[in-house]
């Protein structure tokens, strides 16, 4: 972040307040009209000159839409108790949420599901995934599940990727765009890894004879003999009040065109 106080020390509140603030590319006037403050108040917040109210922080954190692990952070750098639990995905409390996901991955197949974490570990995933997923060395395949892995290693699914060099770079962009936007060292070191795996050079594929008119870019993937193309949606949860919660995200691979949809029926329960 590029704040120290004596012996690595945290960086205090108000130091990162401004850089949330810098990162979402608004003024402190803007902030402050957002949050019902004035823009004196702000610049004493960030200067250290003035001690945010417990109420204020939070308030400051939604405006900047603050990512609930670093609302903690934030409160703990000003000298309040975080807000957020951090409850593991397999306690007791979480049963009603881990049979829900079971529920909606079950609900969508024979199309590919799954749920991820902030680094795209996978906590869950259908049938259609674990299709998607046959014949991949075991090495890729050990727990916990890495998406970003599995996708781009050149032993993982990048060689039956039909698009590869497109979907590739959409990835490394997703993932850029989440780095600049929070905190996150497990996910930087994630991103150095993929991005340096090495990239064969491949002929460009022909365009397919009838085209089918694109929405968003596809993923194009063999399998099979078939070559089945998805597109990607993914889903998080409104206002979620735990971490955990808070970092799950739900990947649906809706099938792109009538061929794929057939396909997968056809393989039936």
């Amino acid at each position: 972040m590029g704040y120290r106080r004596g012996h690595d020390l945290p960086p205090p509140v108000g130091a990162l307040l401004r850089t949330w603030r810098e990162r979402r590319g608004i003024s402190q006037l803007e902030l402050a009209g957002r949050a019902d403050s004035s823009s004196r108040h702000i610049s004493f917040i960030e200067t250290g000159r003035s001690r945010p109210s417990e109420g204020m922080l939070l308030r400051l954190a939604d405006r900047l839409d603050v990512p609930v692990r670093e609302r903690n952070a934030l409160l703990l750098a000003a000298g309040y108790a975080p807000r957020y639990a951090q409850t593991p995905l397999d306690d007791p409390s979480m049963e009603a949420l881990r049979e829900g996901l079971e529920r909606l991955l079950t609900g969508y197949e024979p199309y590919p599901a799954l749920v991820v974490d902030a680094t795209y570990q996978v906590v869950a995933a259908n049938r259609g995934i674990a299709m998607l997923l046959d014949g991949l060395p075991e090495h890729l395949l050990v727990p916990p599940l890495n998406t970003m892995r599995i996708t781009l290693h050149p032993e993982g699914l990048a060689p039956r990727i039909r698009n590869f060099a497109e979907w590739r770079g959409h990835l490394l962009a997703q993932m850029e765009r989440q780095i600049a936007l929070a905190r996150s060292a497990p996910l930087n070191a994630l991103y150095e890894e993929v991005s340096a795996y090495p990239v064969a050079d491949r002929p460009q594929d022909a365009a397919p004879e009838e085209a089918v008119p694109q929405i968003a870019l596809p993923l194009v993937i063999e399998y099979d003999g078939h070559l089945l193309s998805f597109v990607s949606s993914i889903a998080t949860f409104n206002t979620p009040m735990d971490v955990t919660v808070a970092e799950l995200a739900i990947e649906t691979l809706l099938p792109a065109d009538a061929a794929t949809a057939k396909y997968l029926r056809s393989l039936g329960p």
